[in-house]
């Protein structure tokens, strides 16, 4: 796919429309995690020293198209100001006269942010009167919100057909690790997916087991492949009703040469709580009150080899209940693995989803992976094969 970035624009003096994701979590009035704040600095920071006025365009929370106080990006000004280190304006609407008269009143190389686009039932239904109006005051358009280029919104779909519209960095950089990870990967690669449930992820697995040469699958979704190959599963969470969805993703696999890992043994407990009596089990011996909570050690091992010999790896999903010592264990190790093989340039290691750099984050090893996505929804779709309607509208 091809798109443009800021490095193909003109920048000087022009009014560049910005979509960011910075829907940070917040208690009691502050920010509790910065991190997406953090990751719109590159672009603002590129856009400023080319002498660009920047206007950020975002949204907060899910006000679904009214105007509600304690949804207002008003809140998010001050620690915004101090991540970007510059003064941040801002404008108490995105549109009409009080975004006039910000915009009008920004000077090169200044930043203003606008007031929530969700306040407005246009940006949801991808309405294109409200997203000319919007382009109305910008010249240029950059998406650095890959977060919600899932979502066939006014500013992130309709607004990149009005204006010359650019890749932001941190857009840029998702993408191509995205494509280092399954466009065009260096081979052999393994896909690691995990968590509760298969219903979620059946989509992702049908559409994974075409284009990597391993597959390994954990957490509770493994129960159900077990179980559908007729192993007594005990307590533990499983999706029978999906024994034939199961099935068929199995035999894919084998029709697509992708060889599936699923536990040949497991850690087991009679109940989820930390620093409970656990015991490493063989799928033979499974009583009725045993649960499954973690991979066992012959199936972390047998990840691990297959690991040491992939150049790429793709993670969604931990391994056990990785919340719950001690069934944090094979989630751990693994990733440390991986973290170690990348920072040493063997392995091209990209992972994403909320769990996923929940782990990640907790072990400490997130920074050593070549590309950590906080995109979520649009990472997994994106992994689905799904075409995403804010990146597409970039590559027109």
């Amino acid at each position: 796919m091809t798109f443009k970035t800021l490095d193909d624009a003109d920048l000087k003096g022009q009014r560049a429309l910005v979509r960011v994701d910075i829907n940070v979590p917040m208690a009691d009035g502050q920010v509790t995690d910065d991190t997406r704040l953090a990751a719109a600095k590159p672009t603002v920071d590129k856009l400023r020293a080319a002498g660009a006025r920047v206007i950020l365009l975002a949204h907060f929370d899910r006000p679904k198209g009214k105007r509600v106080p304690e949804m207002s990006l008003a809140q998010v000004v001050e620690p915004l100001s101090q991540v970007l280190g510059v003064k941040v304006a801002f404008a108490q609407d995105c549109v009409g006269e009080a975004a006039d008269k910000a915009v009008a009143a920004l000077g090169d190389g200044e930043v203003l942010l606008l007031e929530n686009v969700r306040f407005h039932p246009g940006e949801e239904k991808n309405d294109i009167d409200f997203a000319k109006a919007l382009a109305a005051n910008g010249d240029l358009y950059v998406n650095d919100a890959f977060s919600v280029a899932h979502r066939a919104h006014a500013s992130t779909e309709a607004l990149a057909r009005l204006l010359p519209a650019y890749a932001g960095e941190q857009m840029r950089l998702e993408l191509q690790a995205l494509d280092a990870a399954l466009g065009s990967p260096k081979r052999p690669v393994l896909g690691i997916v995990g968590g509760a449930k298969v219903s979620t992820k059946l989509d992702l697995l049908n559409n994974l087991v075409g284009k990597l040469d391993a597959l390994a699958i954990g957490g509770g979704m493994a129960n159900t492949f077990l179980a559908a190959q007729g192993i007594d599963v005990g307590g533990s969470l499983c999706e029978h009703d999906l024994g034939e969805e199961a099935r068929q993703i199995i035999a894919a696999a084998e029709k697509a040469g992708c060889q599936l890992l699923l536990p040949i043994d497991v850690v087991t407990a009679v109940e989820v709580a930390p620093g409970v009596a656990s015991r490493v089990q063989g799928l033979d011996s499974l009583g009725p009150d045993d649960k499954i909570l973690d991979a066992g050690p012959e199936t972390l091992a047998r990840l691990i080899a297959t690991m040491d010999a992939a150049s790429t790896l793709i993670w969604n999903g931990p391994l056990g209940v990785f919340e719950v010592p001690p069934f944090d264990k094979a989630t751990v190790s693994a990733a440390k693995r991986a973290a170690e093989r990348a920072k040493s340039g063997q392995l091209v290691a990209v992972a994403g989803g909320g769990d996923t750099v929940a782990a990640l984050n907790a072990v400490g090893c997130a920074d050593d992976f070549t590309f950590v996505s906080t995109a979520g929804g649009a990472f997994l779709e994106w992994m689905e094969g799904k075409t995403l309607p804010g990146v597409a509208a970039l590559s027109q």
